[in-house]
């Protein structure tokens, strides 16, 4: 099944994505961080919402949702053990559902917030990882441990590789800098930030990506590279000790 695929932005550097099912008319909105932008979308397209899907609890991804429910009357999907501080759910989700016929697997992916959960559409190859696994990085531990976000991004990286991460952040080139101090001869990364720049100053999103590429760049990923563990000094520790200095040093960085 074809489902078409579109990126919006929002706010300074936010990101809401529109999954279409050209067959049945079925529309879903992952993450709605205003709602001024998600309804030109839409009318533009002459689409009808359907469904508003919900990664966290951060303003940043949900402050425009009350407004689009009042403009569309669109059905409201998720974490049932987030649902108290969520905008009311008409789906509290404890497992996956459909979406246009097809499934959607539901993701725990804590770290970030402990209710963060990611959507993951097998059939179409798309993952909506929003703040948890994102473009050449991860989001902060604001609730979550490094264990727990490690533990999360190593499920996000089993999928398949040709999945399209739809991420909820433009921070890949910053992302990239810091990806650089500690794996400075990965030739991917430094195509890939070739790659970025170009995009950036066409005032081109850089995201989604596929996991493919996150995989050959994203440090967070890679906790098992040699020449990120010589850069760390860490060249026996276990992977999660790997991961927690370097989400460590990005935080300072």
């Amino acid at each position: 099944m074809t489902l078409t695929l579109v990126t919006i932005p929002c706010l300074r550097d936010n990101y809401a994505y529109l999954v279409h099912d050209p067959a049945t008319g079925a529309t879903a909105v992952i993450d709605v961080p205003e709602t001024a932008p998600v309804l030109a979308e839409l009318q533009r397209r002459n689409w009808r919402l359907s469904d508003i899907w919900i990664t966290h609890h951060h303003g940043d991804h949900l402050d425009g949702i009350p407004a689009l429910v009042a403009a569309t009357g669109a059905k409201t999907h998720g974490n049932a053990a987030d649902a108290h501080r969520l905008p009311p759910l008409d789906h509290a989700l404890t497992g996956g559902f459909t979406f246009a016929g097809q499934p959607v697997q539901v993701i725990d992916v804590p770290g970030h917030t402990l209710g963060h959960i990611a959507f993951h559409l097998p059939a179409a190859k798309l993952a909506f990882t929003g703040d948890s696994l994102m473009s050449a990085g991860c989001g902060r531990l604001f609730e979550g441990t490094p264990a727990q976000m490690h533990d999360s991004l190593q499920r996000l990286a089993a999928l398949p590789p040709e999945t399209t991460i739809c991420s909820g952040h433009e921070y890949t080139a910053s992302n990239i800098r810091f990806a650089l101090t500690l794996e400075p001869a990965n030739t991917a990364l430094i195509l890939r930030s070739e790659r970025v720049a170009n995009l950036r100053a066409s005032g081109k999103p850089t995201v989604p990506v596929a996991l493919s590429v996150e995989l050959e760049t994203n440090p967070f990923l890679r906790t098992r590279s040699a020449e990120i563990r010589a850069s760390l000094n860490l060249g026996t520790a276990p992977d999660a000790t790997v991961f927690a200095e370097i989400r460590s040093r990005k935080d300072s960085f």
